[in-house]
């Protein structure tokens, strides 16, 4: 099946194409084969895109918040009527199962586009009184350009997460996907033009890193939102920083995932399966360190087992299959690694680790236990389908080795205790934290890390604060006393 969209760019409302940029290849996770060929933007593209965006940001300010978001809405509909269609090119975009993005993916970015939507013509200042009868008030204002740059594990949702607060704000975008997964993105600047968003507003540009790095350094760039791995995120933040730039981090983690031994069994393998299977692994707020405690160690990792062996692995598009290939060649082979050097280094393979004969990227779903703090597995993050699962005596002790990471994206407990769980989440060194659950992200919720794994959050009224800010102005009642 080929996916060839209309044009590598959509810059000023239409495709654009220029065949002078570096080719890049979308390859289909589960065969290997390209499904179409796109081109890395040239320099005349990026100034294209910038020219565009700067030129549109004006006018979209200037209209209302509730017009700029009824806009967002019809955004969102019409999404929502094509999620089948934008599911089945998210799935080979990214290899993940049809039954995931049919769910977690378009219908994620049309949750974004509601919610922003509905919150655009709320974006007001306040009033502040003085004594003698001055007073100030406050006026939020977009940034300007704001630029994206996205990672290949959720295209769709990404997109949608960083431009949604982006235009409710009255800001435009210029949105770089990730080379990896390059054909959603396309599919949501066209929504955007359809639902009414004025030619420049959305702008999508596809490239490696010299055209990120391009978009993120130029002097018309007000924000730069990235999610993406910690090395990427220091060097976009340090580029960023040069020009005083506002800037959203989304960087990885090594999350912990605490498993007390009078937790709900059946709620806590679920937990750890949604946290280290879900989209093969390849989810940035994964629970990969399983601390278990000792006493149900041996029946978590039974039941674990056992579920995994109903997992369903197959042809992404087939909706019964639950577990799809890895994104992309380079990535099994990265994880092929860390497994290697779990094994190498004494943890105890309790099932999976090997790719399976088929074509396609696909690596088993793959547990060690008996993992200690200073693995490898247990330290860095692999961004594959691999859980290390640690036992622990007491929560004074697991609380210490869960918080002992330079990440800090999130963290979960599994415990009927309430009191405990409370006590727990308040302990953890992360941003965002799951009692009884894992991994579930709604756009009503602030989403973002601690430490190294990010700085800002996206989604919920906090993204508008990334996304603007306030103009501070004093009125005076008074006349004007002055020294001399």
């Amino acid at each position: 099946m080929k996916f060839q969209p209309k044009a590598s760019h959509f810059i000023d409302g239409a495709y654009v194409e220029d065949t002078a940029g570096a080719p890049i290849d979308v390859v289909y996770p589960a065969t290997g084969e390209v499904i179409a060929r796109l081109h890395s933007a040239t320099p005349e593209i990026v100034e294209r895109a910038l020219l565009s965006a700067k030129a549109a940001q004006k006018a979209w300010a200037a209209m209302t918040g509730t017009e700029r978001g009824r806009i967002l809405r019809r955004a969102a509909d019409i999404m929502r009527e094509r999620n089948h269609e934008l599911s089945v090119i998210e799935t080979h975009d990214t290899g993940k199962p049809i039954q995931e993005t049919t769910v977690a993916d378009a219908t994620s970015g049309a949750d974004a586009l509601e919610y922003f939507g509905g919150l655009a013509g709320s974006l007001t200042g306040e009033h502040i009184p003085l004594a003698g009868g001055d007073f100030v008030y406050t006026v939020r204002e977009a940034l300007g350009v704001c630029v994206g740059i996205g990672a290949w594990n959720y295209p769709t949702q990404i997109a949608c997460w960083k431009g949604a607060p982006a235009l409710a704000c009255g800001n435009t975008m210029i949105f770089k996907p990730s080379e990896t997964t390059p054909l959603a993105a396309l599919q949501v600047a066209e929504i955007l033009v359809e639902a009414g968003a004025p030619n420049g507003v959305y702008n999508v540009v596809q490239g490696y890193g010299e055209v990120g790095a391009a978009l993120v350094t130029d002097p018309r760039v007000a924000k730069v939102s990235l999610t993406g791995s910690v090395p990427t995120g220091r060097k976009v933040y340090a580029a960023a920083a040069v020009g005083m730039k506002h800037v959203t981090m989304e960087l990885g983690g090594k999350s912990p995932l605490i498993v007390f031994d009078d937790a709900d069994l059946e709620n806590a393998v679920s937990g750890a399966i949604l946290g280290n299977f879900y989209a093969s692994g390849q989810v940035c707020s994964n629970g990969t360190r399983v601390f278990v405690q000792k006493r149900i160690k041996a029946a978590f990792l039974k039941r674990l087992s056992e579920r995994l062996s109903l997992a369903k692995i197959g042809d992404p598009m087939d909706p019964e299959v639950s577990f799809g290939p890895m994104v992309s060649a380079r990535q099994m082979e990265i994880v092929k690694g860390y497994v290697a050097r779990g094994i190498a280094e004494g943890a105890r393979l309790v099932c999976g680790g090997g790719r399976l004969d088929r074509p396609g990227f696909y690596l088993q779903p793959t547990v060690f236990a008996d993992v200690t703090d200073g693995m490898t597995i247990a330290r860095e993050e692999i961004f594959g389908p691999v859980m290390a699962v640690l036992d622990f005596a007491t929560e004074a002790e697991v609380m210490e080795r869960a918080n002992s990471t330079e990440f800090g994206l999130a963290a979960g407990v599994f415990t009927r205790d309430l009191t405990r769980a409370h006590r727990v989440v308040k302990a953890f060194e992360a941003g965002t934290c799951y009692i009884n659950t894992y991994n579930l992200a709604p756009v009503e919720a602030p989403f973002g890390g601690s430490k190294m794994s990010g700085v800002g959050r996206e989604n919920s009224k906090l993204a508008i604060n990334h996304y603007s800010e306030l103009k501070t102005v004093y009125v005076s009642m008074n006349d004007v006393q002055a020294p001399y």
